[in-house]
Parts: structure tokens; C-alpha cells; sequence
């Protein structure tokens, strides 16, 4: 469950990461363009080191970009790797809830019959104060020879709160703050509350997750980013 978290505030970073320059494509919140890596740390609630998720644009078009990302834990190793692939769509970006999940959770089921379905994410062009974005779910269903298994994911209650200044190891960035609700069903119910910054220019600079008392139980920096 944790690792899943982790990679769910990666790809969440990797949808909301901008270009410096303005592009010859539709999108104005992701840099289509080979080449272009970045990184997001993931720490503790105690601020220490949990992960680090490098990533890398491996090919790209006006309207389309592909992503290779390598999650690696503290001491470097690789916990995961996987590739998506994220499109332009109504003066926007979209992600099919599926990139969510790690390719390795979908192995261990690749015995059974799976069934996949859900929403997408939507991240527009433009953004504003006040303004309210879509949500978007994911429900797995696997058959375990009679034994049904469900996992719900959904991104609710988004809404663009705030804009703020941050400063990271990058640099400083105006940001916009958007807060959502993120509950995850598998087995056991947990539903948290978060908040992104995210920069033109730049992308996601900063994510904090935060418990039913509003205390951060985690949270992500951009700490590299190069094209």
C-alpha cells in the first residue's frame, strides 16, 4: 500500500509537469518533448527520504508524450519501472486512472481474469482560483477462480484553493495549491486529503498528504528538472 501511494503522487506529479517555453503541441501543463527528465522525492512523515521517482520523456508528438519513470527507494534501489503514455484532449491533458497502477501489482494477477474500468484524469490548460476540476475513479475486478477480488481508487473534491510562493531545492516558484480527496478501497478503506503546488514553468513543485486530523503524513518535492 505505501509503494502504491508513492507511485499514484508520482504520476500525479508527472501529469501536472509543464514546459519552461511555450511548445508547438495542445499542452500547456506537460513538456512533449523527447529528452526532458525530472525528479520527485518522496519523504516520511518525519521528513525523511522514502523514495525518489526519476523520469524520462522517451518519445513525443504535438499531441501525445511518453514517459519512462524509475522508483527507487532511499539506498537507490529500483522498486519500480514503468512507461505511460498521456494525450491532449478537450484544451487539456488526460491519463487513464490504469497508469496508476504498478505494473507489478497487475502481474500478480495475470493468471485471472481482470476487468479494469474507470474515468480519466483531467488536467486543463487553463487554470484559476476557485476553479473545480473533474474527479476521477478506477475499480479493478479480478476473478480468483470464484474468489472476487475489488480495488477502487478516486481522486475527488478537487478544486484550485489558493496561489502561494514556494521555494524548493530547484528554486522558487508562484504556484497554483490544488486540494483533492484521495481514497484508495482494497481490503480496507483509507481515505486521506491532499494539496499539490504546481508552477507554470515548472509543474508539480510540492504535494503534501495530510490525515483525518489534517496532519502531513507525507509528502513529494521536485528536486531536479532538465531539458
Amino acid at each position: 500500500m505505501k509503494n502504491f501511494k508513492i507511485i499514484i503522487t508520482c504520476i500525479f506529479a508527472l501529469i501536472l509537469t509543464n514546459s519552461i517555453t511555450a511548445q508547438d503541441n495542445c499542452s500547456t501543463f506537460y513538456p512533449f518533448e523527447e529528452a526532458v527528465t525530472f525528479q520527485i522525492t518522496n519523504y516520511s512523515k518525519n521528513n525523511r527520504v522514502a523514495a525518489i521517482t526519476d523520469f524520462l520523456v522517451t518519445d513525443a508528438s504535438s499531441n501525445f508524450a511518453t514517459f519512462k519513470s524509475f522508483l527507487r527507494d532511499k539506498d537507490g534501489e529500483v522498486l519500480n519501472e514503468a512507461t505511460f503514455t498521456m494525450s491532449c484532449e478537450n484544451d487539456g491533458i488526460v491519463v487513464d486512472m490504469e497508469s496508476l497502477l504498478n505494473p507489478q501489482l497487475l502481474d500478480n494477477y495475470r493468471d485471472f481474469e481482470t476487468e479494469i474500468s474507470g474515468t480519466k484524469i483531467v488536467i486543463p490548460n487553463n487554470l484559476h482560483v476557485g476553479q473545480e476540476l473533474p474527479d476521477a475513479t478506477m475499480t479493478m475486478l479480478v476473478d480468483m477462480s470464484g474468489i472476487n477480488l475489488r480495488m477502487e481508487v478516486s481522486m475527488t473534491d478537487r478544486t484550485v484553493v489558493d496561489r502561494e510562493t514556494i521555494t524548493t531545492s530547484a528554486g522558487t516558484f508562484d504556484c497554483f495549491v490544488i486540494g483533492y480527496t484521495n481514497t484508495i478501497n482494497m481490503v480496507m478503506n483509507r481515505t486521506t486529503t491532499a494539496k499539490q503546488w504546481i508552477s507554470k514553468g515548472v509543474g508539480m513543485v510540492k504535494q503534501e498528504d495530510y490525515n483525518r486530523r489534517g496532519r502531513v503524513t507525507s509528502s513529494s518535492l521536485l528536486t531536479d528538472f532538465h531539458r
